[in-house]
């Protein structure tokens, strides 16, 4: 593996975007969704940055399942959700990557009658987007490689690692052999 951000820089990054945030909806309660399950850990380092009134809740997203690295149907589950009529909702993701799952999702909130939606995602993925959407929060572009750590995964696992690291060919090969 080769580590793209370290700790600190992921730390940092976060921090600088918490502060973007906070000033955008200074003077309003902000509503934050996760998706999970790639954001949790964004999510809860960001929060911890946010000092203002806020309410925290999830929603399901995943079109990737399997040994894959390619797209699939997306599935939205929003039976875990909280009431988000009304109120200012800022939609927390991993990774932008085509931009079609952070599209998507954003169009599915809006059923439930927001009185707006923003989005911020950790890491938006440089040559990547087909989606006619950009967030409005990004803490990090990256090159066109294949992520873990920090809450994003290859099979479910690397989540834990506290740092982003790129897998290579053979961190593949080794993986598909455990």
């Amino acid at each position: 593996m080769k580590t793209l951000l370290s700790k600190e820089e992921l730390h940092d990054g976060v921090a600088r975007m918490a502060s973007d945030i906070e000033r955008a909806f200074e003077g309003r309660q902000l509503t934050i969704v996760g998706i999970l399950t790639g954001s949790v850990v964004l999510v809860a380092d960001l929060i911890r940055h946010i000092d203002q009134p806020m309410r925290v809740g999830v929603i399901q997203a995943s079109s990737y399942r399997g040994a894959t690295t390619t797209r699939g149907d997306l599935v939205i589950n929003s039976e875990l959700m909280l009431d988000i009529a009304g109120r200012d909702v800022l939609l927390v993701d991993d990774i932008f990557d085509t931009g079609h799952t952070l599209q998507k999702v954003v169009a599915k909130l809006q059923d439930f009658k927001p009185a707006s939606v923003s989005s911020a995602v950790l890491l938006r993925k440089q040559g990547r987007q087909e989606a006619d959407y950009e967030p409005n929060f990004t803490a990090f572009n990256i090159p066109d490689e294949f992520v873990v750590g920090y809450g994003l995964d290859y099979e479910d696992m690397y989540r834990n690692l506290p740092y982003l690291a790129s897998l290579e060919q053979e961190d593949l090969e080794k993986h598909r052999s455990m």
